[in-house]
């Protein structure tokens, strides 16, 4: 999996998605399920690779990183 998603962009994933998931246990009714979302975040974040970002041609993570993580 190509490494896609830069240092800043990871925390910004992951601070998005614990914050969507405790949606979860603060909103009542369907629409705290919402709060799943994040673990998508979550996982990308985990991955250091996004499928959205691959299909754009997209990367938030400079050349040298790539370079270290092959």
């Amino acid at each position: 999996m190509k490494i896609n998603v830069g240092s800043i962009d990871r925390v910004v994933r992951v601070v998005l998605g614990l914050a969507l998931l405790s949606l979860l246990f603060i909103l009542d009714g369907d629409v705290r399920y919402v709060g799943l979302i994040g673990i998508i975040l979550l996982a990308t974040a985990a991955m250091r690779s996004c499928p959205l970002y691959s299909m754009f041609g997209m990367s938030t993570c400079s050349a040298e990183s790539r370079a270290h993580m092959k």
